[in-house]
């Protein structure tokens, strides 16, 4: 691959993704003018456990993409959410799917749909906590 075909590929790839970050800019947007910044911190306690459980569940029932979740995890920390929370939002938002799990479970079997799952959710919240106390004790040092 030379390099002109690979800037033409990025650039394709970029223009095909732009609706996508597009529309997530103007979502983002709108929920952050419908939604008051009191329910975000009505929502979460600042609870390091119960903050990455919240999160992770709301991961669980939004569907998204890594390209995305930049702009989502930024939009919510600005909003003054938790690290953790938003840490376990995104991993669960990007590893599990409850909105594909009945196509998921139709290919590939509902056991290892529902295992696959529920590995995911578990794990999101294990590496929120364990990203938070890892940068804690990295800004200790």
């Amino acid at each position: 691959m030379t390099i002109k075909s690979a800037t033409i590929k990025s650039a394709k790839s970029l223009w095909n993704s732009f609706p996508l970050i597009l529309g997530t800019i103007l979502l983002v947007s709108l929920i952050s003018t419908i939604i008051p910044k009191s329910f975000y911190s009505n929502i979460f306690s600042k609870n390091i456990v119960l903050d990455s459980i919240i999160g992770s569940l709301i991961g669980s029932i939004s569907a998204g993409n890594p390209i995305t979740s930049y702009i989502f995890g930024g939009e919510l920390l600005k909003q003054g959410i938790s690290l953790v929370a938003v840490t376990a939002f995104l991993v669960a938002w990007v590893t599990v799917g409850v909105v594909q799990l009945p196509a998921e479970s139709a290919i590939l079997g509902k056991r290892f749909a529902f295992l696959r799952n529920f590995t995911s959710f578990i794990l999101a919240i294990l590496v929120a906590i364990m990203t938070v106390l890892t940068l804690g004790v990295l800004a200790w040092i």
